[in-house]
């Protein structure tokens, strides 16, 4: 069985895949290999995995990006929601602003004046278009009117590493590969997207406490194939969720900043609607086009 993984190595998706991964191959009794399918701003890897035979040995790691991308992007090579059955969510984690010293700020207050007082001077780095990343930045430019540069990667991890060198001036990212760097001072956190302060770091401020209202989430969610055999979905469905519920993987989680949770098919379903609806109404306030 192989999951698809729409992240290159090394970033927050691809953490939550491998941890994943490794323990739902225990409890299968099978082998689930990841496969990181990075780039194209994650349709690369969803095409792949809607596309995939429906015989049950294909699982795909969906992000906040599926939906996002089903919202802006009017040419997708297959329907986020027909082609996919939903199985459960997996973690939920607010994003943190993260700025480089040199930046010289270290609050979103401070941000924003910055921002204004240089209007596209500043550079922000997201992990690709369309990602939970870059459409925080871009809820945060539309509440504030400031204006940021964008700067795309093909993922969390060789973002982190041209913002640490200073190529980029910022970013909006999960907490899993970015907070290390900033405990080792290479970063500096400014807020969490959360609306409350997150019980992992309480002594970062959320983006609420100066934009109120503000609030994005970065989730995982495992999705198959639509089509795939009903008893399949079943099993993959009860074995998941015992993973995300037993103590060690949980607590890994939580050790990176994201919180485990579950949910039945249909939540999981009605969630991913509700996701789109945030994103198409974004879309629509500030024109956001990525095709």
């Amino acid at each position: 069985m192989r999951l698809i993984v729409p992240y290159p190595p090394g970033g927050a998706g691809d953490i939550v895949g491998r941890l994943l991964a490794a323990k739902l191959g225990e409890n299968l009794g099978q082998q689930v290999v990841v496969d990181n399918r990075g780039g194209g701003a994650q349709v690369i890897a969803t095409q792949i995995a809607a596309t995939a035979p429906r015989d049950g040995h294909t699982l795909f790691l969906a992000s906040a990006t599926h939906s996002v991308n089903a919202a802006l992007r009017k040419n997708l090579p297959y329907d986020s929601r027909r082609d996919f059955a939903p199985i459960t969510l997996v973690a939920q984690s607010p994003l943190v602003f993260i700025a480089h010293p040199s930046l010289g700020v270290s609050s979103m207050k401070e941000l924003i004046a910055v921002a204004r007082a240089k209007p596209g001077r500043i550079n922000y780095a997201s992990s690709g278009p369309g990602t939970g990343g870059h459409m925080s930045v871009e809820l945060l430019k539309s509440m504030t009117g400031i204006d940021l540069v964008h700067v795309p990667y093909k993922g969390a991890a060789p973002a982190l590493i041209d913002l640490i060198a200073g190529q980029v001036q910022m970013m909006c990212t999960s907490p899993l590969p970015s907070m290390p760097h900033v405990k080792a001072g290479k970063l500096r956190a400014l807020a969490m997207t959360g609306l409350k302060r997150a019980s992992f770091a309480p002594d970062i401020p959320a983006v609420a406490e100066t934009l109120p209202g503000f609030q994005t989430t970065l989730w995982y969610a495992v999705l198959a194939p639509a089509g795939t055999p009903q008893p399949v979905l079943n099993r993959v469905h009860d074995e998941t969720v015992k993973v995300v519920r037993a103590k060690d993987f949980s607590q890994q989680l939580e050790s990176q900043g994201a919180e485990p949770v579950v949910s039945t098919p249909q939540e999981l379903r009605q969630f991913i609607d509700s996701e789109i609806g945030q994103w198409t109404k974004l879309q629509k306030q500030a024109k956001i086009t990525l095709d």
